[in-house]
């Protein structure tokens, strides 16, 4: 299960650059709207300090953490849905995305053009959002005037659903509400699963500021991007473009001397990627031994013969029970042998849900 997160955001407010730091991959990053013509679409290790633990334990010959895939979009303006600069074909990327990582441009300095000519994220905040407004309005317009002619004529009870909830969304979106501001129960969400509304997706604001005021937790654009984003409950993620970029280039050892010299706990990155998975309620449990350590992303409220469906769909058919002892534990008493001796090995059957950290073998046959 692979995290996938659209970057998004006005030209020139330090996507590409992030995404530069991001993925380590040196794509074009210039001072002028449009540098990034195509979708670039990088996959990144998650960050997660239990993995290195059983591979010190367990020295297996492979080690296999988690990933992320971060989707870096062209700079959309004003009027991208209707075709304005590179229009919304760029829009159409964001689509099968889990999350929407919005870059803000919160630092002044006059060497870099911006597309609006002045700072200030509201107003690039408010623009991008009603781009995406547009092309769900868009979406919904024209489907509900599809459905709608079935349902009067057939009264089939799924269109006539259909039609109703789409109503909602169309009248919402109207009024510049977006789409996870909607009060929507799980089967009204079944309804519009196939649409993958842009406005739906969970939204994260990257405050792009200066070194300076990272040491300093923000600046009073960042103060604003945080009222803001209170009326989504979204998290605002203060990161210097400029720095990440600078600690893509060290080792992790370098790394963290820099981080620790500066007086800072962790990165920009590191943080945004637990709040992503936050935000979507996504948790890892491990399975290891001397062949492989390996990650594995979940939903949280996963029961074990879903999780285990992860691996591979005949874990799930086949399931019979799972073997779990859980990281903490393993930690504490520091071997497999002694979590056993504890008696803090425990098996597990189908009705189990999956806790973050949980160590699994599990058993099955087909």
């Amino acid at each position: 299960m692979s995290l996938k997160a659209g970057i998004v955001g006005l030209p020139n407010v330090g996507k590409s650059t992030l995404f530069n730091a991001i993925t380590k991959k040196n794509i074009l990053a210039a001072n002028y709207p449009f540098a990034t013509i195509d979708p670039n679409v990088g996959v990144v290790t998650v960050p997660d300090k239990r993995l290195e633990f059983l591979n010190n334990l367990y020295m297996p010959e492979s080690l296999v953490p988690t990933t992320y895939e971060f989707t870096d979009i062209a700079g959309l303006v004003k009027g991208a849905s209707q075709g304005e600069g590179l229009g919304n074909k760029f829009l159409s990327y964001i689509r099968e995305v889990d999350a929407i990582v919005e870059v803000v441009r919160c630092f002044e300095n006059k060497e870099i053009i911006h597309v609006e000519n002045s700072v200030d994220p509201i107003r690039d905040i408010e623009i991008i959002n009603l781009e995406l407004i547009i092309a769900d309005l868009e979406i919904a317009s024209t489907r509900l005037s599809k459905v709608l002619k079935k349902a009067q004529s057939t009264k089939d009870k799924d269109s006539l659903k259909e039609v109703e909830v789409l109503t909602k969304i169309k009248e919402s979106l109207e009024k510049n509400i977006p789409v996870r501001r909607i009060e929507l129960d799980s089967d009204e969400l079944d309804v519009i699963k196939s649409f993958h509304f842009l406005t739906s997706k969970p939204i994260i604001y990257m405050a792009n500021i200066s070194e300076e005021d990272l040491l300093n937790d923000g600046n009073v654009y960042v103060s604003k991007v945080r009222d803001y984003a209170k009326m989504e409950n979204a998290k605002v993620i203060p990161v210097c473009a400029k720095m990440e970029s600078e600690l893509a280039e060290l080792t992790e050892d370098e790394k963290i001397v820099f981080l620790n010299d500066l007086g800072i706990a962790e990165s920009g990155l590191d943080r945004l990627i637990k709040a992503t998975y936050d935000l979507l309620g996504l948790a890892t449990y491990f399975t290891a031994g001397s062949d492989e350590c390996r990650a594995w992303t979940f939903k949280k409220g996963m029961k074990a013969p879903a999780c285990a469906g992860i691996i591979h769909s005949d874990f799930e058919r086949g399931f019979i029970r799972a073997e779990i002892m859980s990281y903490t534990d393993l930690e504490k008493l520091g071997s497999e042998k002694s979590v056993r001796e504890a008696g803090k090995m425990r098996l597990e059957g189908k009705e189990y849900v999956m806790q973050d950290g949980d160590i699994c073998h599990f058993r099955f046959n087909i």
